[in-house]
Protein backbone atom coordinates (compact mmCIF):
# COMPACT_ATOMS: atom_id res chain seq x y z
CA UNK A 1 0.00 0.00 0.00
CA UNK A 2 1.55 3.70 -0.90
CA UNK A 3 0.60 6.57 0.66
CA UNK A 4 1.12 9.59 -0.49
CA UNK A 5 2.94 12.51 0.61
CA UNK A 6 1.03 16.34 0.20
CA UNK A 7 3.42 18.56 -1.53
CA UNK A 8 3.50 22.24 -0.11
CA UNK A 9 2.20 24.54 -2.60
CA UNK A 10 4.35 26.86 -3.75
CA UNK A 11 3.76 30.23 -2.09
CA UNK A 12 2.86 33.36 -4.32
CA UNK A 13 5.25 35.85 -4.81
CA UNK A 14 4.69 39.24 -3.73
CA UNK A 15 4.64 40.79 -7.24
CA UNK A 16 2.20 38.30 -8.08
CA UNK A 17 0.28 39.53 -5.51
CA UNK A 18 0.73 42.67 -5.97
CA UNK A 19 -0.06 42.47 -9.75
CA UNK A 20 -3.76 40.89 -9.07
CA UNK A 21 -4.91 43.64 -6.63
CA UNK A 22 -4.10 47.15 -8.33
CA UNK A 23 -5.37 48.77 -5.31
CA UNK A 24 -3.09 47.19 -3.32
CA UNK A 25 -0.11 48.16 -5.64
CA UNK A 26 -1.29 51.86 -5.68
CA UNK A 27 -1.37 51.64 -1.86
CA UNK A 28 1.78 50.36 -1.85
CA UNK A 29 3.69 53.46 -4.82
CA UNK A 30 1.98 55.76 -2.65
CA UNK A 31 2.71 55.08 0.72
CA UNK A 32 5.70 56.26 1.21
CA UNK A 33 5.53 59.56 -0.71
CA UNK A 34 2.34 60.25 0.90
CA UNK A 35 4.14 59.99 4.33
CA UNK A 36 6.88 62.38 3.47
CA UNK A 37 4.15 64.95 2.50
CA UNK A 38 1.56 64.34 4.95
CA UNK A 39 3.61 63.83 7.83
CA UNK A 40 6.53 66.41 7.59
CA UNK A 41 5.67 68.47 4.86
CA UNK A 42 2.11 69.38 5.48
CA UNK A 43 1.84 68.60 9.17
CA UNK A 44 5.34 71.09 9.69
CA UNK A 45 3.02 74.02 7.82
CA UNK A 46 0.10 73.45 9.73
CA UNK A 47 2.16 73.78 12.94
CA UNK A 48 3.85 76.80 11.46
CA UNK A 49 0.45 78.67 10.78
CA UNK A 50 -1.01 77.83 14.36
CA UNK A 51 2.33 79.16 15.68
CA UNK A 52 1.45 82.73 14.00
CA UNK A 53 -1.39 83.09 16.18
CA UNK A 54 0.72 82.68 19.64
CA UNK A 55 2.36 85.46 21.75
CA UNK A 56 5.58 86.08 23.25
CA UNK A 57 5.46 87.03 26.75
CA UNK A 58 7.74 90.64 26.24
CA UNK A 59 9.21 89.95 29.96
CA UNK A 60 10.10 86.02 30.36
CA UNK A 61 10.51 85.94 25.96
CA UNK A 62 8.50 82.63 26.41
CA UNK A 63 5.64 81.68 23.86
CA UNK A 64 2.35 81.27 24.85
CA UNK A 65 0.12 79.59 23.22
CA UNK A 66 -3.14 81.01 22.20
CA UNK A 67 -4.93 82.28 19.09
CA UNK A 68 -4.29 86.43 18.50
CA UNK A 69 -4.41 88.12 15.18
CA UNK A 70 -1.62 90.75 16.24
CA UNK A 71 1.02 89.08 14.45
CA UNK A 72 -0.49 89.23 11.25
CA UNK A 73 -1.22 92.89 11.80
CA UNK A 74 2.32 93.96 12.99
CA UNK A 75 2.82 93.04 9.18
CA UNK A 76 0.29 95.77 8.00
CA UNK A 77 0.91 98.43 10.39
CA UNK A 78 4.54 98.27 11.00
CA UNK A 79 6.15 100.04 8.26
CA UNK A 80 9.26 98.30 8.41
CA UNK A 81 7.58 95.04 8.31
CA UNK A 82 5.30 96.30 5.27
CA UNK A 83 8.29 97.95 3.36
CA UNK A 84 10.37 95.01 3.01
CA UNK A 85 7.76 92.72 2.19
CA UNK A 86 7.00 95.36 -0.54
CA UNK A 87 10.87 95.42 -1.81
CA UNK A 88 11.25 91.71 -1.24
CA UNK A 89 7.59 91.37 -3.99
CA UNK A 90 9.83 93.86 -6.44
CA UNK A 91 12.51 92.31 -6.34
CA UNK A 92 11.61 89.22 -7.24
CA UNK A 93 9.08 90.08 -9.62
CA UNK A 94 12.27 92.53 -11.14
CA UNK A 95 14.17 89.07 -11.12
CA UNK A 96 11.57 87.58 -12.92
CA UNK A 97 10.80 89.64 -15.42
CA UNK A 98 14.75 90.24 -16.39
CA UNK A 99 15.40 85.90 -16.48
CA UNK A 100 12.65 86.30 -19.54
CA UNK A 101 14.08 89.23 -21.16
CA UNK A 102 17.73 87.65 -21.62
CA UNK A 103 16.25 83.93 -21.77
CA UNK A 104 13.83 84.65 -25.07
CA UNK A 105 17.02 85.92 -27.19
CA UNK A 106 19.41 83.55 -26.08
CA UNK A 107 17.14 80.64 -26.52
CA UNK A 108 15.89 81.76 -30.10
CA UNK A 109 19.80 81.95 -30.85
CA UNK A 110 20.62 78.34 -29.70
CA UNK A 111 17.95 76.98 -31.10
CA UNK A 112 17.52 78.27 -34.53
CA UNK A 113 21.24 80.07 -35.10
CA UNK A 114 24.08 78.68 -33.62
CA UNK A 115 25.90 76.33 -34.59
CA UNK A 116 25.97 72.58 -33.16
CA UNK A 117 29.44 73.09 -31.30
CA UNK A 118 28.21 76.61 -30.25
CA UNK A 119 24.77 75.77 -28.88
CA UNK A 120 26.63 72.97 -26.85
CA UNK A 121 28.96 75.55 -25.27
CA UNK A 122 26.30 77.75 -24.50
CA UNK A 123 23.92 74.94 -23.00
CA UNK A 124 26.82 74.81 -20.26
CA UNK A 125 27.36 78.13 -20.02
CA UNK A 126 23.80 78.38 -19.16
CA UNK A 127 23.19 75.01 -16.90
CA UNK A 128 27.33 75.83 -15.29
CA UNK A 129 26.01 77.88 -11.82
CA UNK A 130 23.49 74.78 -11.35
CA UNK A 131 27.10 72.84 -11.02
CA UNK A 132 28.18 74.54 -7.70
CA UNK A 133 26.84 75.01 -4.68
CA UNK A 134 24.54 77.64 -3.78
CA UNK A 135 26.98 79.57 -0.88
CA UNK A 136 29.87 79.35 -3.69
CA UNK A 137 27.91 81.00 -5.79
CA UNK A 138 26.45 83.84 -3.59
CA UNK A 139 30.18 84.47 -2.55
CA UNK A 140 31.54 84.61 -6.31
CA UNK A 141 29.02 87.37 -6.53
CA UNK A 142 30.59 88.95 -3.39
CA UNK A 143 34.03 88.92 -4.40
CA UNK A 144 33.07 90.47 -7.78
CA UNK A 145 31.50 93.21 -6.81
CA UNK A 146 33.47 94.34 -3.33
CA UNK A 147 35.18 97.75 -3.79
CA UNK A 148 38.65 96.16 -4.72
CA UNK A 149 36.31 93.31 -6.67
CA UNK A 150 36.86 92.39 -10.23
CA UNK A 151 33.83 94.69 -11.33
CA UNK A 152 35.88 97.72 -9.99
CA UNK A 153 39.41 96.03 -11.37
CA UNK A 154 37.91 95.74 -15.05
CA UNK A 155 35.96 99.02 -15.54
CA UNK A 156 37.71 100.92 -12.75
CA UNK A 157 40.06 102.60 -15.24
CA UNK A 158 37.42 103.84 -17.62
CA UNK A 159 35.27 105.35 -14.79
CA UNK A 160 32.55 102.90 -14.28
CA UNK A 161 32.21 101.47 -11.03
CA UNK A 162 30.29 98.70 -9.50
CA UNK A 163 26.69 98.86 -7.36
CA UNK A 164 28.93 97.68 -4.54
CA UNK A 165 26.37 95.81 -2.35
CA UNK A 166 23.00 97.14 -2.44
CA UNK A 167 19.61 96.10 -3.36
CA UNK A 168 21.05 95.88 -7.40
CA UNK A 169 23.58 93.25 -6.60
CA UNK A 170 21.26 91.88 -4.50
CA UNK A 171 19.01 91.37 -8.26
CA UNK A 172 22.27 90.52 -10.27
CA UNK A 173 23.00 87.75 -7.86
CA UNK A 174 19.12 86.43 -7.71
CA UNK A 175 19.36 86.66 -12.15
CA UNK A 176 22.59 84.49 -11.78
CA UNK A 177 21.20 81.94 -9.30
CA UNK A 178 18.16 81.27 -11.11
CA UNK A 179 18.29 81.99 -14.76
CA UNK A 180 18.90 78.61 -15.72
CA UNK A 181 15.38 77.74 -14.24
CA UNK A 182 13.95 80.00 -16.94
CA UNK A 183 16.75 79.31 -19.63
CA UNK A 184 16.04 75.37 -19.58
CA UNK A 185 12.13 75.51 -20.31
CA UNK A 186 12.28 78.32 -22.83
CA UNK A 187 14.90 76.87 -24.83
CA UNK A 188 13.06 74.02 -24.95
CA UNK A 189 10.10 75.80 -25.66
CA UNK A 190 11.85 77.18 -28.71
CA UNK A 191 13.14 74.08 -30.23
CA UNK A 192 10.13 72.90 -30.93
CA UNK A 193 8.79 76.01 -32.43
CA UNK A 194 9.07 75.12 -36.25
CA UNK A 195 11.04 76.66 -38.85
CA UNK A 196 8.64 77.63 -41.44
CA UNK A 197 7.22 80.37 -38.76
CA UNK A 198 10.34 82.37 -39.17
CA UNK A 199 10.65 81.80 -42.70
CA UNK A 200 7.16 83.12 -43.13
CA UNK A 201 7.65 86.14 -40.87
CA UNK A 202 10.72 87.30 -42.57
CA UNK A 203 9.09 86.87 -46.12
CA UNK A 204 6.17 89.32 -44.73
CA UNK A 205 9.29 91.45 -43.58
CA UNK A 206 9.09 91.41 -40.23
CA UNK A 207 13.10 92.24 -38.60
CA UNK A 208 14.40 90.01 -35.71
CA UNK A 209 13.01 91.60 -32.70
CA UNK A 210 9.32 91.62 -34.47
CA UNK A 211 9.31 88.20 -34.89
CA UNK A 212 10.54 87.09 -31.74
CA UNK A 213 7.90 89.49 -30.02
CA UNK A 214 4.83 88.58 -32.62
CA UNK A 215 5.75 84.83 -32.98
CA UNK A 216 8.02 83.28 -31.32
CA UNK A 217 6.73 84.94 -27.76
CA UNK A 218 3.14 83.91 -28.26
CA UNK A 219 4.31 80.22 -28.55
CA UNK A 220 6.44 80.58 -25.19
CA UNK A 221 3.56 81.87 -23.07
CA UNK A 222 3.40 77.97 -21.51
CA UNK A 223 7.35 77.79 -20.95
CA UNK A 224 7.87 81.84 -19.58
CA UNK A 225 5.09 81.00 -16.79
CA UNK A 226 6.48 77.69 -16.07
CA UNK A 227 10.31 79.20 -15.77
CA UNK A 228 8.57 82.08 -14.00
CA UNK A 229 7.11 80.30 -11.20
CA UNK A 230 10.55 79.17 -10.16
CA UNK A 231 12.13 82.29 -10.66
CA UNK A 232 9.10 84.03 -8.64
CA UNK A 233 9.23 81.89 -5.64
CA UNK A 234 12.85 80.81 -5.02
CA UNK A 235 13.74 84.93 -5.27
CA UNK A 236 10.76 85.55 -2.81
CA UNK A 237 12.01 82.88 -0.46
CA UNK A 238 15.64 84.12 -0.33
CA UNK A 239 17.54 86.11 1.98
CA UNK A 240 21.16 84.27 1.81
CA UNK A 241 21.74 86.66 -1.19
CA UNK A 242 20.60 89.92 0.91
CA UNK A 243 22.67 89.18 3.65
CA UNK A 244 26.27 88.98 2.01
CA UNK A 245 25.72 90.97 -0.96
CA UNK A 246 22.64 93.55 -0.17
CA UNK A 247 24.41 95.38 2.43
CA UNK A 248 21.47 97.15 4.60
CA UNK A 249 18.61 95.46 2.59
CA UNK A 250 16.44 93.51 4.25
CA UNK A 251 14.24 90.57 2.42
CA UNK A 252 11.34 88.84 4.10
CA UNK A 253 13.66 85.93 4.89
CA UNK A 254 15.72 88.39 6.76
CA UNK A 255 13.14 89.26 9.26
CA UNK A 256 12.02 85.81 9.26
CA UNK A 257 15.88 85.00 10.34
CA UNK A 258 16.19 87.70 12.65
CA UNK A 259 13.10 86.80 14.59
CA UNK A 260 13.28 82.79 14.52
CA UNK A 261 14.72 82.69 18.39
CA UNK A 262 13.81 85.74 19.98
CA UNK A 263 10.37 85.89 19.09
CA UNK A 264 8.82 82.67 16.65
CA UNK A 265 5.35 83.64 16.20
CA UNK A 266 6.10 86.93 14.56
CA UNK A 267 9.06 84.61 11.96
CA UNK A 268 5.79 82.02 11.29
CA UNK A 269 3.38 85.13 10.61
CA UNK A 270 5.69 86.66 8.89
CA UNK A 271 6.64 83.21 6.75
CA UNK A 272 3.00 82.81 5.61
CA UNK A 273 3.61 85.62 3.31
CA UNK A 274 5.53 84.51 1.03
CA UNK A 275 3.17 81.17 1.13
CA UNK A 276 0.34 83.45 0.47
CA UNK A 277 2.44 85.62 -2.23
CA UNK A 278 3.09 82.76 -4.07
CA UNK A 279 -0.49 81.20 -4.15
CA UNK A 280 -1.75 84.48 -5.62
CA UNK A 281 1.07 84.27 -8.27
CA UNK A 282 0.20 81.01 -8.99
CA UNK A 283 -3.64 81.38 -9.35
CA UNK A 284 -2.85 84.13 -11.51
CA UNK A 285 -0.80 82.53 -14.17
CA UNK A 286 -3.72 79.79 -13.85
CA UNK A 287 -6.39 82.01 -14.93
CA UNK A 288 -4.31 83.17 -17.62
CA UNK A 289 -4.70 79.45 -18.86
CA UNK A 290 -0.63 79.43 -20.17
CA UNK A 291 -0.23 76.56 -18.12
CA UNK A 292 -3.10 74.42 -19.72
CA UNK A 293 -0.92 72.62 -22.56
CA UNK A 294 2.15 71.75 -20.36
Amino acid sequence: MTTTVPTESPSRPLSTALFRRPKLRLGALLTAPLAWLIGIYIFSLVMLLITAFWTTDSFTSKVKPGFSLENFANIFTNSAYLSTTLRTLGIALLVTLICALLAVPLAVFMAKIASPWLRSLLAVAVTLPLWAGYLVKVLAMRVTFTEDGFFNWLLGPVGITGPGFSAGTVVLTLVYLWFPYMAIPVYTAVSQVPANLFDASSDLGAKSWRTIWDVVVPLLKPALFAGSIFTFSLSLGDYIAAKFVGGSTQMIGSVIASNINLNPPVAAAFSAVPIVLVLIYLTAVRKTGALENL
